[in-house]
């Protein structure tokens, strides 16, 4: 580790592939295990690959269960824009929730996203 804090990846120079593909493959892991937070992490804490910890966090956000689209569907209707607050921000956070919404099979005609849209910004708009 560098003296600043930040960890230094070595680029691969063609020799001794495994152990360069082993430490990024280590590094990968706990890159991942660090941005998730501590609820999260107890679910997966069992995995031993990168693969492994997708896979799993896939399995279970991902995947079109009952509870994830009865999630989905809540953090869509529950967001408003505060006022003040960037409309490009708002609508990006809107459409990043319709399409996770897609990937578990829920799809709105375009009339239903536009009021749903409209419904979420303030009262001043």
């Amino acid at each position: 580790m560098a003296e600043d804090g930040k960890i230094k990846i070595d680029k691969f120079n063609g020799h001794d592939f495994g152990f360069w593909n082993r430490s990024k493959t280590i590094y990968a892991l706990g890159a991942v295990r660090l941005s998730l937070a501590k609820n999260v992490a107890y679910n997966v804490v069992n995995e031993k690959t990168t693969y492994g910890l997708f896979k799993a966090l896939s399995n279970m956000y991902e995947k079109p269960s009952a509870s994830n689209k009865v999630f989905l569907i809540r953090q869509l209707v529950n967001t408003k824009m505060k006022e003040g607050a960037s409309v490009a921000d708002h609508v990006n956070e809107f459409n990043s929730i319709l399409s996770r919404l897609m990937s578990v099979d829920i799809k709105f005609d375009d009339e239903v996203q536009a009021l749903l849209l409209l419904s979420s910004l303030p009262e001043s708009w």
